[in-house]
């Protein structure tokens, strides 16, 4: 099966969840330098814990970029949404 195939199955399936794509919707929609984890978990309205979590699998399937020690932002949605050729989800 193609790489490609199979990367792109990857990340519809990190979508598959509703606050996921809300994570992913406030980061599309949030400033282009970045949203910040708080700013993301008030508006999910998750526990800090949960919001890791989630980020943790939309960062391993290349929808969100953030790096776990600087926490703070996150960044880079849109490009992903490209990669599967779907429109994001705004």
């Amino acid at each position: 099966m193609p790489k490609l195939l199979v990367r792109n199955a990857e990340r519809l399936a990190a979508l598959g969840h509703p606050v996921r794509l809300a994570i992913l919707r406030a980061v599309v929609k949030g400033p282009q330098d970045g949203t910040t984890a708080g700013d993301l978990q008030s508006q999910v309205g998750i526990p800090a814990s949960t919001l890791s979590h989630h980020l943790a699998s939309l960062n391993e399937a290349d929808l969100v970029n953030y790096d776990k020690d600087l926490y703070s932002q996150v960044s880079e949605a849109g490009q992903a949404c490209n990669h599967i050729h779907l429109p994001c989800p705004v």
